[in-house]
């Protein structure tokens, strides 16, 4: 059992890439996990860790030990969590990585039914463009937009978005309609920074349709709001802006035409997940539906 308790020590101290990080995480002093884990070195008789002044680095051996340690101290979580929840709903905190725009125009009010689902859990959100590390920092999901990167971290489809054209009654009074995509060419596009084209489709054909407007952005959500301000025409996901058209503040236009499929993915660091995790990925997967 020991050596037990010391494989999981050995892989929180990797997790943080510090002694210092993994005892704040696991509350255990400092210099009793230098000592815990250096014992365990010796029992093993190769060394695991490479230490510096500031931080850890796996050896060889540390590295293919880490690999086989961390599924088991994973097995080990899961199988205590699983028989904790024959007794009672998933409980805990939640913590989630979100893409700003789309949380902020479309999760927010699924996440409130998720919460009434269970009130034994607590959530902590981190609203960011950026890619976080799931393995140094303390997520345990993030939801992303796009394709993910090759890696070692596991990806679960959630849905696959299909962006339309949308414009404001006023935009379509003052600039008229477009009737067919060349026509966006003549018209006040509003679009990401690095888009050059409209890639659009209608089953049959598809065509490249070339865009210029005064604002390149790189938020959906202000994409979003210039064009229920009257300021162009944006290609966005129905989802994103479906109260904009139950207010009549947009109006999709060119119908027959959509963009390439956005897909929407929920990546963890393991297939081992808490009730907490799953039930969350389970729940967004069918309401995304």
């Amino acid at each position: 059992m020991e050596l037990l308790n010391d494989m999981a020590l050995f892989v929180e101290v990797v997790k943080a890439k510090s002694f210092r990080g993994a005892a704040e995480v696991i509350d255990v002093p400092n210099s009793t996990l230098s000592r815990r884990i250096s014992a365990l070195e010796k029992a093993i008789g190769l060394r695991l860790l490479h230490r510096t002044t500031r931080r850890i680095e796996l050896t060889e051996a540390g590295q293919i030990y880490f690999e086989r340690c961390k599924r088991i101290v994973d097995e080990a979580r899961l199988a205590h969590e699983q028989l904790g929840e024959m007794l009672e709903q998933p409980s805990g905190l939640l913590r989630v990585s979100l893409p700003v725009d789309f949380a902020n125009t479309y999760l927010a009010p699924l996440i409130a039914d998720f919460a009434g689902l269970y009130p034994g859990i607590t959530f902590e959100f981190d609203l960011t463009p950026r890619r976080v590390d799931l393995v140094a920092e303390p997520f345990d999901v993030a939801i992303r937009m796009g394709e993910p990167e090759p890696s070692h971290m596991i990806a679960r489809p959630l849905a696959r978005l299909s962006p339309h054209l949308f414009a404001s009654p006023r935009y379509l009074e003052r600039n008229g309609e477009p009737t067919k995509p060349s026509d966006l060419a003549e018209h006040q596009c509003l679009y990401m920074l690095k888009t050059k084209v409209w890639t659009l489709h209608n089953g049959k054909e598809t065509v490249e349709a070339e865009i210029d407007g005064r604002f390149r952005l790189n938020s959906v959500g202000m994409i979003r709001r210039l064009a229920s301000l009257d300021m162009g025409i944006a290609m966005l996901p129905d989802e994103i802006v479906s109260e904009e058209l139950a207010d009549n503040r947009l109006k999709r236009i060119l119908p027959g035409w959509c963009g390439a499929q956005t897909p929407v993915y929920a990546i963890t660091e393991t297939r081992l997940l808490p009730a907490k995790t799953q039930r969350f990925i389970e729940f967004l997967k069918a309401r995304l539906k």
